[in-house]
C-alpha cells in the first residue's frame, strides 16, 4: 500500500492538471471572439439602402438619422467597444438600383448586415439574393407581412406593424363606426399596396363585395394621381382608404379638399407625418383624417415630460440641429438605429451574421424610447414581426390625438 502511494498520487494530481488545462481552455474558447465579414476587434460594418431620391425620397430623412444616431453610438464608445461604420446608399426607390446597391455593400464593402433598406418593392428584389448569401436582410424598412416568414426566408425580419394587420384594425373600426359603409381604396400598385386590401378583405370577409365599392391602383411613376381623385368620388363612396406613400398622400388630401368630398377619410401610417405631409396638404386639408399609430410624434406636446422623449430630442439638438422634429420619419430612424443598436450589444462577441439573426429573433419586451405606451418589441425564431401593436388616432387642431386603447394584431400569414 505505501510503496503504491506515491504513483497514486501522481496519478490524481495528473488528472487534476488535465482537469485544470480543460477547464481553462473550455474558456478561452468561450472567450474567444468570433466574426464574419463586416467585423472585427474595433469595427461592425452595416449597410443601408435608401430613397434619397425619387418619388419615396420624403423617407430619406432616415437614413440620416440612422446615420447621426450610429455617430452618437459611437461618441459614447460604440457597441462593446466596436465603433459602427454606417454605408448608407441611394436607389431612388427603384429595385434594379436596390439590387446594384446590395451587391456593392455585400460583394465590395463586406458588411455585416444590411439594415433597414426602404421599401417593399426595393426590399422584394433582393430578398432572395440575400437569403442565398446568408447576409441578414434585418429590419426591413417596410410593413409588408412577408418578411415574416422565417421558414421560407431565415434571414429576413420586417420592423413595424404589418400593413396587413394595420388594414384589419382599420376594417374593424369602420364595421364599427360606419356599419353600412360605402367604402373606396386608393392602394399603390405593389405589395405595399396589395397588403392593405388583403387586410380590408380578412376582417370583411364575406361582406367585402359589399362593403368595398370601389379599388382604383396607381403606379409610383405617376406624376399626380388626381384623377384617381376624381374618379372615385364618383362613385358615391363616404369611406376613403388611403394607401399611398407621402408624396401621394399630400397630393391626396389636397385633391379631396378641392373637389369637396368628404369621406371618412383613413390614412396608413407609414404617411402620418406632419411635417412630411399634412403641412404640405395644408393643415386645414387634414382635419379629421384618422389613421394609427406606434410611435411618439415630437412635435406632440403630451410627450413633452416623457423621459423616452426627452432623450430623443437631445439626440436632434446635438446630432441633428435645425431638423424638422414634427417629421415622423426622424423618430422611425431613430427606433429602429436603437433597435440594431440593442441586437449588436446582445451579440457580444460573437459577432457573425448567424448569431445576429439568433439574437434579432431572440427580442423580449424591448421598449425603445420612442413608442408608445404598451408597444413592445418580441421576437422568436417563429415570429419575425417584432411591433404588433397599434392605436388609432385622428388628426385635430394640427396634431394628432390618440384614441381608444391599444390594439395588438398578429401578422396574417
Amino acid at each position: 500500500m505505501m510503496k503504491g502511494y506515491p504513483s497514486a498520487r501522481a496519478a490524481l494530481l495528473s488528472t487534476a492538471a488535465c482537469l485544470a488545462f480543460s477547464v481553462v481552455a473550455s474558456q478561452a474558447v468561450l472567450a474567444e471572439k468570433v466574426y464574419d465579414p463586416g467585423a472585427s476587434d474595433t469595427e461592425i460594418k452595416i449597410g443601408n439602402i435608401e430613397a434619397y431620391s425619387g418619388p419615396a425620397s420624403a423617407y430619406g430623412v432616415i437614413g440620416k438619422t440612422e446615420d447621426a444616431y450610429f455617430k452618437m453610438v459611437n461618441d459614447q464608445g460604440g457597441i462593446n467597444g466596436r465603433k459602427i461604420t454606417f454605408i448608407s446608399y441611394d436607389d431612388g426607390y427603384s429595385p434594379p438600383k436596390t439590387v446594384e446597391q446590395a451587391r456593392k455593400l455585400i460583394e465590395s464593402d463586406e458588411v455585416l448586415v444590411i439594415f433597414n433598406a426602404l421599401g417593399t418593392p426595393p426590399n422584394s428584389a433582393i430578398q432572395k439574393y440575400q437569403n442565398a448569401k446568408k447576409v441578414p436582410q434585418l429590419f426591413v424598412a417596410t410593413g409588408a407581412s412577408k418578411w415574416d416568414d422565417p421558414k421560407n426566408f431565415p434571414w429576413t425580419m420586417g420592423f413595424q406593424p404589418s400593413y396587413r394587420a394595420e388594414a384589419r384594425i382599420f376594417a374593424k373600426f369602420i364595421q364599427k363606426a360606419k356599419p353600412d359603409a360605402k367604402v373606396a381604396v386608393l392602394y399603390q400598385n405593389d405589395d405595399f399596396g396589395k397588403d392593405y386590401l388583403a387586410g380590408l378583405k380578412d376582417v370583411f370577409g364575406e361582406s367585402a363585395s359589399k362593403f368595398i365599392i370601389a379599388e382604383e391602383s396607381y403606379e409610383v411613376s405617376e406624376p399626380t394621381i388626381d384623377s384617381h381623385i376624381v374618379k372615385l368620388k364618383t362613385t358615391g363612396a363616404d369611406v376613403l382608404v388611403d394607401i399611398t406613400t407621402p408624396k401621394f398622400a399630400a397630393q391626396t388630401i389636397k385633391k379631396v379638399a378641392e373637389i369637396d368630398w368628404k369621406p371618412m377619410h383613413l390614412l396608413t401610417d407609414v404617411s402620418v407625418s406632419i411635417g412630411a405631409v399634412m403641412k404640405p396638404a395644408g393643415l386645414d386639408n387634414a382635419e379629421g383624417i384618422l389613421s394609427a399609430l406606434y410611435l411618439k410624434d415630437a412635435s406632440d406636446p403630451q410627450w413633452a415630460n416623457d423621459p423616452g422623449e426627452k432623450k430623443f430630442l437631445e439626440f436632434l439638438d446635438k446630432y441633428m440641429p435645425g431638423a424638422n422634429k414634427a417629421d415622423t420619419n426622424l423618430v422611425y430612424g431613430y427606433t429602429a438605429a436603437q433597435t440594431m443598436a440593442y441586437v449588436l450589444q446582445q451579440c457580444g462577441d460573437n459577432l457573425t451574421r448567424e448569431n445576429v439573426m439568433k439574437q434579432a429573433a431572440s427580442l423580449k419586451d424591448f421598449v425603445p424610447d420612442t413608442v408608445i405606451p404598451g408597444v413592445k418589441i418580441n421576437t422568436s425564431a417563429t415570429d419575425f414581426a417584432p411591433i404588433e401593436q397599434l392605436q388609432m388616432m385622428r388628426f385635430k387642431g394640427g396634431k394628432w390625438d390618440m384614441f381608444g386603447e391599444v390594439i395588438s394584431a398578429e401578422t396574417s400569414r
